[in-house]
């Protein structure tokens, strides 16, 4: 679970207060983090769920904080998250996740099954590369820019319902507690985030994806879920 950094420069530098021994795991990581941030989240979701402990370390997108030269180091595309390990910096959802995975082994988010680990990069893949960049703030921003938030929204609406769309239909059929299974893996953790993305932020209509609606009611109830919650993070408004 996350302990709240927030007092301290989010821009800290990677190792600036790694000790000379190696500190245990849960004094080892640190995650930079926007509250709102999907991506982000799924790392949360991720570290909850190997019982991982880390310091939360915000970073205020909002603010412009990404474009920091201190945090440019972490990660040089300036995009939450990044995760350090130790003397390790990985950043993007999708490498540290891996990351996490090979170096935690508890919890796995992959399955030994090659159809079913093909099937949960799949899912991660259509939200990670499909959905969620096409509503990330560089280009919702153009848009506005260029012509209104109307038509910002639109936009997200359109490539969030593409996307869901394309998972109804490889999901179809789905009569395990969670998508690709009756563990959470993978696909679950890409899941989640956007699902909540799209109730809470932008306005989907879930009735026209019930296996996706009755996944998202599955993942609220579940406690590395929930303390992943964008409004739960340290750094989210109080209103």
């Amino acid at each position: 679970m996350a302990s709240d950094d927030s007092s301290k420069a989010p821009q800290e530098a990677a190792g600036a207060d790694t000790a000379a021994a190696t500190p245990p795991a849960r004094l080892r990581l640190k995650l930079y983090s926007f509250w709102r941030s999907s991506c982000a989240q799924r790392v949360r979701i991720a570290l909850n769920l190997k019982g991982l402990e880390y310091q939360y370390k915000p970073v205020n997108l909002f603010a412009k904080e990404q474009s920091d030269p201190e945090f440019e180091k972490l990660n040089p595309i300036k995009y939450v998250p990044a995760l350090v390990d130790g003397d390790t910096v990985i950043a993007d959802s999708f490498a540290i996740l891996l990351y996490l995975e090979d170096m935690y082994p508890q919890h796995p988010l992959l399955p030994k099954d090659p159809v079913k680990r093909a099937l949960n990069i799949q899912i991660a893949s259509i939200v990670g590369s499909s959905i969620q960049p096409l509503q990330n703030y560089p280009v919702t921003d153009f848009i506005e820019e260029k012509f209104d938030s109307n038509e910002a929204i639109k936009w997200i609406q359109h490539h969030i319902n593409r996307g869901f769309t394309a998972l109804e239909k490889l999901l179809k059929g789905c009569s395990t507690k969670y998508a690709t299974g009756n563990e959470i893996q993978l696909g679950d953790i890409f899941l989640e985030p956007q699902i909540y993305a799209g109730v809470k932020r932008f306005g989907i209509n879930m009735s026209n994806y019930p296996v996706l609606a009755r996944l998202h009611e599955t993942y609220m109830e579940h406690p590395a879920f929930q303390a992943a919650l964008p409004e739960k993070q340290p750094d989210a408004p109080s209103s």
